[in-house]
């Protein structure tokens, strides 16, 4: 029998997420939460069954949900809904991809997206609330801090560290060892020596 989950955010990164999960299908999607004006309509074929403020009573019946707001300026809204999710005593799972690559000698916290043909490589950390997004590399021994966005094909190269909250664009790469402090945005393309 799958888990119940229940999806927060029903924008463009919600789909991927949604595919994701069809592709493990290790969870049954139960409904998404979202703005009041969008409850009653589908993403995907899903239903947005609240806003929320709903979270609160479904607890009870639905152990587990996952963030499906993408992130790109802030991820002031990302770490403010996981937090409120670990309060009210949801499970945030790791949603990864059955197409992507995780070492089993890599770390992981607790409510990661790792995306399609991503990679996480040998004793990479990657600690909370992250979206590894479709064909990005988490090389070897790099860490990445929690609430931060690596984008579609971007590299954070060996021995790397990305601190919190931090997006890194589409194809930006590191070098290897490179820091980036928290809060940072790396546009898209970039090289980040």
């Amino acid at each position: 029998m799958k888990n119940k989950i229940i999806l927060i955010g029903g924008g463009g990164h919600c789909h991927s997420v949604i595919d994701a999960i069809e592709q493990a299908a290790e969870y049954e999607i139960v409904g998404i939460i979202d703005h009041i004006d969008k409850v009653g309509t589908n993403v995907m074929s899903y239903s947005v069954i609240g806003t929320d403020d709903d979270l609160v009573a479904m607890v009870d019946d639905i152990e587990y949900a996952f963030i499906t707001l993408g992130q790109i300026q802030t991820a002031v809204v990302r770490k403010s809904l996981f937090e409120r999710l670990m309060k009210l005593g949801y499970k945030v799972p790791n949603i990864i991809s059955p197409l992507a690559y995780v070492s089993r000698s890599a770390t992981l916290g607790i409510g990661n997206f790792i995306g399609h043909q991503a990679i996480v490589n040998a004793n990479a950390v990657i600690h909370d609330n992250c979206i590894i997004n479709t064909k990005a590399l988490i090389e070897h021994d790099a860490f990445i801090d929690s609430h931060c966005h690596i984008a579609t094909g971007a590299i954070i190269n060996g021995g790397c560290k990305v601190h919190s909250e931090v997006f890194v664009g589409s194809a930006a790469t590191t070098k290897q060892n490179a820091i980036i402090e928290s809060m940072s945005f790396i546009k898209a393309g970039s090289i980040v020596k």
